[in-house]
């Protein structure tokens, strides 16, 4: 096998090894939101030692945001030119800019599944939708969604409840499955995304329905 186990030599080299095939796994996952899914993506700071690898000891938002040094990996980007961007930003979590390809509706995550499940009941099928391990599950919509989000809600009559319900668009970045949120733990998707549903997710007027008054009634 080219080294004796227990020996220091074939310790670093599975070690080694065992790095190389993470950073291969990495790229891979990443050309396949540039390459197949048709999305940007942003290294990311990642959270160590109750702190960020951004260096900012103040930083607000520990392994929560893009690394400024680095530089965003276009959509469409090769698997060889994800390898090359990302062998520049060893440890790097995964980003997902948003307000580009989609904007998303963020919720709890309990109100969340449950008005997943319904949506689809109804047939209504949403897009991707991904689970943070700080209990919110991030619905992708149509972008545009948060400019509209205040004249949707009011045309539905949910414009003065009280809902625990965002959305992100221009300028905002979610952390992409399976990366690390925080240092809280991976993210994971609920619902992956699929060829049709990457491209074209739904508006966000199909979902908001649903979603308020789920959130409206959890909250009740």
């Amino acid at each position: 096998m080219g080294f004796t186990i227990g020996s220091s030599r074939g310790a670093k080299d599975i070690r080694s090894g065992s790095r190389r095939r993470g950073r291969t796994a990495e790229c891979t996952v990443v050309a396949e939101y540039t390459g197949l899914w048709g999305w940007s993506v942003a290294p990311g700071a990642r959270a160590a030692n109750g702190g960020c690898s951004c260096g900012d000891a103040d930083c607000a938002a520990p392994g929560a945001h893009p690394l400024p040094y680095a530089a965003e990996i276009p959509a469409g980007a090769t698997l060889d030119e994800v390898s090359t961007a990302w062998a520049r930003v060893p440890g790097a979590t995964l980003l997902l800019p948003v307000g580009r390809s989609f904007d998303i509706l963020d919720v709890a995550a309990p109100a969340g599944r449950r008005a997943l499940v319904r949506l689809e009941r109804m047939g209504l099928p949403p897009g991707p939708v991904s689970a943070t391990p700080d209990g919110r599950c991030q619905f992708f919509v149509a972008p545009g969604a948060a400019d509209d989000l205040p004249r949707l809600l009011y045309r539905m009559g949910w414009d003065d409840a009280d809902l625990d319900l965002h959305c992100l668009g221009p300028g905002d970045h979610i952390t992409a499955p399976p990366s690390d949120h925080a240092g809280l733990g991976p993210v994971s998707w609920l619902r992956p995304p699929s060829l049709d549903t990457a491209t074209a997710p739904p508006e966000a007027r199909l979902l908001l329905g649903t979603l308020a008054y789920i959130c409206h009634r959890s909250a009740a």
